[in-house]
């Protein structure tokens, strides 16, 4: 009897077991898989700040955390409207981490989607009321920084919604279009600038954004314009047609090439460039700034006759080639090549953490100093050289207004 008792305690204890490893393995399905409805509790930051990280609004480029149940099998998120980015492979049934789209053409959102995020799934779908507001808005660059009084230029940048002001080299300017999206504004250049020129600001509902530089600045850190300052540019092929190159402000330089066969580095020949004598790139009291404080700027018009397709403009510090910074705009970052020509003149920024070894290809320097030496005080050059196994027939550019500008 004792032993049949016994038996019957092991199968017991045996079918107990087997129960609870049942049960466990149904609440882990249970806590890993999404059926019902997805449900949203609430917003908060991706990264926790101190103290609660819980948001009682969100803004656009963002990315948060989406809290609630039933998150998993997403297949669209929209704030707004507008679908967000995210990768259903990091959520959990309680979390999804989700990118926020960085534009919401907000005036223009349906009064029913306004503060709304839809979350929808492989098994239902929700809409949960949000407050969604635009940003402070941002200006990330200018179309033409030097142009003529009265051209048509772009002010690029993010939310740029509900505009209360904008100004342009001081100058408070009361007709312009802005786009849809928010990401530009269209205006003329207004007169009555002066030859240092002004800042750039557009105030909205939600905060304002101005430039650190000036637009219009035809003195300040400018190497040469071939009017009122020229630092013996050497190889420089000087006009001022305003047919030849429209929208000039007074004269420019063009660089030219001819039947190059590929690797040809001889920028010496045939005014392929622009060699300028020592002036101050960063002022001394500065030389320890980021590298990527400082930009070298200039304007540049390429002809749509003779779009640009291979080789490289190279700048350069006093005839080295330790340092070289190149712009190729017609070569986009995954090497594809879409021939490059302008409507006019257009503003050229290359920062001088952009100066690499190894013919522009290489490591920065380690400082400005590095760069420029201690005083700051260099030579510049601007080529164009055929740095690809391709011959090139002709190349065409004008550029001008050359200068190194605060751009942090």
């Amino acid at each position: 009897m004792k032993i049949l008792l016994k038996r019957f305690s092991n199968y017991f204890l045996l079918m107990l077991l087997a129960a609870g490893a049942f049960l466990q393995q149904g609440c882990k399905k249970d806590s890993s898989s999404s059926t019902g409805t997805p449900v949203i509790t609430g917003i908060r930051n991706y990264v926790a700040h101190p103290g609660d990280s819980v948001l009682k609004s969100v803004g656009t480029g963002l990315w948060v955390v989406v809290s609630g149940h039933n998150l998993k099998g997403a297949l669209q998120i929209n704030f707004d409207g507008v679908a967000a980015s995210f990768n259903d492979a990091w959520f959990s049934d309680t979390s999804a981490i989700v990118l926020i789209p960085s534009v919401i053409a907000f005036p223009s959102v349906p009064a029913k989607q306004l503060n709304t995020i839809q979350y929808i799934t492989t098994h239902g779908q929700t809409t949960f009321s949000f407050p969604i507001v635009a940003p402070a808005p941002q200006i990330t660059s200018i179309s033409d920084e030097d142009a003529p009084v009265g051209d048509s230029v772009k002010i690029y940048g993010f939310n740029f919604f509900f505009i209360k002001s904008v100004t342009f080299g001081g100058k408070a300017i009361t007709s312009y279009t802005s786009a849809n999206d928010g990401t530009s504004i269209t205006l003329a250049v207004p007169s009555g600038i002066p030859q240092t020129g002004g800042l750039v600001s557009v105030t909205t509902n939600s905060g304002s954004a101005a430039t650190v530089y000036n637009v219009e600045d035809f003195v300040d850190g400018v190497f040469q314009n071939w009017d009122s300052i020229n630092g013996y540019p050497w190889g420089s092929n000087t006009e001022n047609s305003p047919t030849d190159f429209p929208g000039n402000t007074g004269y420019y330089n063009v660089i030219t090439a001819t039947n190059l066969s590929g690797n040809d580095f001889a920028w010496y020949n045939g005014g392929r460039g622009v060699n300028m004598n020592a002036s101050q790139w960063v002022p001394t009291a500065a030389i320890d700034s980021s590298l990527s404080s400082y930009a070298v700027k200039f304007e540049i018009s390429v002809p749509k006759s003779t779009p640009w397709n291979t080789g490289s403009i190279y700048v350069a510090v006093n005839y080295s080639f330790t340092y070289i910074a190149l712009y190729r705009p017609y070569l986009n970052s995954a090497g594809k090549v879409t021939p490059f020509s302008t409507t006019g003149w257009v503003t050229v920024t290359v920062p001088l953490s952009n100066f690499l070894t190894n013919n522009g290809t290489g490591t920065p320097p380690a400082s400005i100093s590095d760069l420029l030496g201690a005083s700051g005080n260099n030579g510049m050059n601007i080529w164009y050289i055929n740095d690809s196994s391709n011959s090139v027939a002709a190349f065409t550019a004008a550029v001008d207004n050359i200068r190194v500008v605060k751009i942090k």
